[in-house]
């Protein structure tokens, strides 16, 4: 009979329950068949294992009675393959052996027996035995489907339950509660801390006090918070809790549901997304995003801080829709709306908010406009810097309905509370600002205030060059004397970094020395000035003026490097340069940062052999206190307390105090921006060390000032 026929015919008995008898021996399979005949059963055969399973597959018989010991698969492979079968995980099988140690009886059930039976068979009582295990088969599997229906309904319903033993601190969860969780165990226990884990960090307080409230006072009580799953994906839960007592009134245990409410909570934020935001794009509309600006507004306000507000206009977007279509149109700006998204995500360094507060925020106030909103920028130019970004994105081309689409910006931008302190009048400025751009040709960013624009613009373009600057071989060195007081000898050269611009001319220090601290350029300009300025020093003393020293200022970001001490080292190395000659001078806002880790930076460079000195002293913090902690050598004493000496009795008064103080500490004193005579008469009488200033020579490229030392040898040599 084909396996065709087989399958029809014994569907077409399939009144009585289907036994599948599988064993080698065809007298052991006769036997079977007509005792279980006999007790009202259909049988079927199979004669090892690999055909047992073929058939069972076919046949999907009610019970499988299962030889151990045959060719092709054993009965212990036969079972086990059998219940990785769908079908086969829960129909009952009885084991057929005649082995009957222990080893192989726990071979059977491990691999997945319902029940075993000794060889030779009673078969008059096989009949009474199948029917049992049938029967508790069918028990079984009605257990199972009314738990099935229970877990389909709280699966519809997204409802869980759970049980909490408070003394010994057991949770016992439902099958749908860990899977609200996301708990991807088996185990419905485990202990109420792994459950709070679960929580979300912001909601826990609520829900212990929710558990509190319901063991301090007995009652049901409701409580919604959210549970974070092991993937991170948030869930909305609704809780019900209430105690169980025993006979005498004592809590045993909490009881409660759970049940998940993130669709319903979906639902709520849909109805609140269109209502606060764009149904084509997604972005914010202009109701949300004028709510944003009134908390980045007040939040700005409250720290003396500047906001931002970018208003952009796609230039000539009507010929798109005219050329290609609205649907074309709509898809350009959902393309538009996703790089602004990026871009601002991007540069949101500028726009980086306190804790609690609105961050940078892109809107669409409808057709072609957007708006962005920078909620707290350092400075004002900064703005511009975001500005060119977004016309750079903007500008890449765009490939809509298989087009590829060419678009410019027009940006206006206003500054709060520069150009505005209402919403409404922020948000309008700009607005002026883009049309002021679009009228002048578009492709443009304008600020609202003109003459704030040029110099925003001016000093981006001025910090784009410098980045530059290096690489073109723009940036020198001039270098201004240092001089004994008493002898007059040169001992000593400051080296002080100037900006040969192609078109600019000189650029001044004032100038880009803050771009670069602000860029982070200062770290390879300070390491370029230190190369140069250890060259040119070490060039002067081969020529004879071998105890010039050289010093060179340092930014902060410079000293902050963790390797800046490395760094020195490669360079005086490189240049053959002693320690000794090179003095690097620090502001005192370095000084005044981190104490410990300063002063382990400075004993390191000092166990170098270099010199160090404060520049600039008495203009800022000026504490005694650095003074004596940190191996300094030499204070500067600021240009400004020299303007008036020796006219001027406080700055007298200031000078001489800084020259008593440094005697006292052993410090060496270098006095900046000396002029007159006058000037250098008071030092000399004070007991000041060094000086260099306009009296002298003022800085001077390397060249000049190596004249100028041959010339100050000759004085001296004719002198002497």
């Amino acid at each position: 009979m084909s396996k065709g026929s087989l399958l029809m015919n014994t569907q077409a008995r399939r009144t009585k329950p289907l036994v599948l008898v599988v064993d080698d021996e065809d007298v052991m399979r006769l036997l079977a068949r007509e005792s279980l005949e006999q007790a009202g059963f259909t049988v079927e055969e199979a004669a090892n294992g690999a055909d047992a399973v073929e058939a069972f597959q076919d046949l999907q018989p009610d019970i499988v009675l299962l030889d151990v010991k045959m060719p092709v698969l054993d009965g212990f492979g036969a079972c086990a393959r059998l219940r990785e079968t769908a079908a086969g995980q829960h129909t009952p099988i009885l084991v057929m052996t005649g082995l009957d140690d222990v080893d192989s009886i726990e071979r059977a059930y491990q691999a997945g027996a319902t029940d075993f039976v000794n060889k030779p068979i009673n078969w008059v009582i096989l009949g009474h035995r199948v029917e049992y295990m049938l029967r508790a088969g069918r028990s079984a599997q009605a257990l199972r489907e009314s738990r099935a229906r229970l877990a389909n309904a709280q699966r519809i319903a997204h409802l869980g339950y759970w049980e909490w033993e408070i003394d010994a601190n057991v949770l016992t969860c439902s099958e749908e509660m860990r899977r609200i969780l996301g708990d991807a165990s088996d185990e419905a226990e485990r202990s109420f801390e792994s459950f709070l884990q679960r929580v979300h960090e912001e909601d826990k307080a609520e829900v212990l006090d929710h558990l509190e409230s319901v063991l301090d006072h007995g009652e049901r009580r409701e409580v919604s918070y959210r549970v974070v799953r092991p993937d991170g994906d948030e869930r909305h839960i609704q809780q019900l809790a209430e105690v169980d007592r025993d006979e005498a009134g004592l809590i045993l245990r909490v009881t409660g549901t759970v049940q998940d409410i993130t669709e319903q909570k979906n639902a709520e934020d849909k109805i609140r997304f269109l209502a606060y935001f764009d149904g084509l794009t997604g972005l914010p509309n202009r109701r949300a995003f004028n709510e944003r600006v009134g908390l980045a507004l007040a939040a700005a306000e409250r720290r003396e801080g500047v906001a931002a507000i970018l208003f952009l206009d796609l230039d000539r977007f009507k010929r798109i829709n005219d050329s290609l279509g609205l649907t074309a149109g709509d898809e350009l700006l959902q393309l538009a709306a996703d790089r602004l998204v990026r871009c601002v995500r991007m540069t949101d360094f500028v726009g980086r908010p306190l804790p609690g507060e609105t961050g940078p925020v892109v809107a669409r106030f409808g057709g072609d406009e957007f708006v962005v909103l920078l909620a707290e920028i350092s400075r004002i130019q900064d703005a511009v810097r975001v500005a060119r970004r977004l016309t750079e994105v903007l500008s890449e081309p765009f490939n809509v309905g298989g087009h590829q689409v060419f678009i410019t910006t027009s940006i206006g931008i206003s500054i709060f509370p520069h150009d505005g302190h209402e919403v409404e009048a922020v948000v309008k400025n700009a607005e002026s600002a883009m049309h002021c751009a679009k009228s002048a040709g578009g492709n443009k960013s304008k600020y609202y205030d003109e003459s704030m624009n040029a110099q925003a613009f001016d000093r981006l373009v001025l910090e784009s060059h410098l980045g530059a600057a290096l690489e073109r071989r723009e940036l020198v060195l001039y270098y201004q004397p240092q001089v004994d007081v008493e002898s007059g000898a040169v001992v000593g050269a400051e080296a002080l970094i100037r900006w040969l611009h192609p078109e600019r001319g000189l650029v001044s220090p004032v100038d880009f020395i803050p771009l670069a601290e602000e860029s982070g350029l200062i770290v390879p300009i300070g390491e370029w000035v230190l190369r140069t300025a250890c060259a040119q020093a070490r060039r002067w003393q081969d020529s004879g003026h071998d105890s010039l020293r050289i010093a060179v200022n340092l930014s902060g970001r410079q000293f902050e490097q963790p390797d800046f001490a490395n760094t020195i080292a490669g360079i005086l190395e490189k240049a053959e340069l002693d320690p000794r000659w090179l003095e690097l001078e620090l502001t005192e806002s370095i000084l005044m940062e981190d104490g410990q880790r300063t002063s382990a930076a400075l004993n390191e460079l000092k166990a170098m052999g270099l010199r160090l000195s404060v520049d600039d002293f008495g203009v800022g913090y000026s504490s005694l206190n650095y003074l004596m902690r940190f191996p300094l050598d030499t204070l500067k004493i600021d240009r400004s307390f020299l303007a008036g000496i020796p006219q001027d009795t406080e700055h007298v008064a200031i000078t001489r105090a800084i020259l008593a103080m440094a005697r006292s500490l052993g410090l060496k004193v270098v006095a900046e921006g000396v002029e007159t005579e006058e000037q250098l008469h008071y030092l000399r009488e004070e007991g000041c060390d060094e000086f260099q200033g306009f009296l002298v020579c003022r800085p001077v490229p390397a060249e000049d000032f190596g004249r100028f030392l041959e010339e100050a040898r000759e004085r001296r040599a004719s002198v002497a």
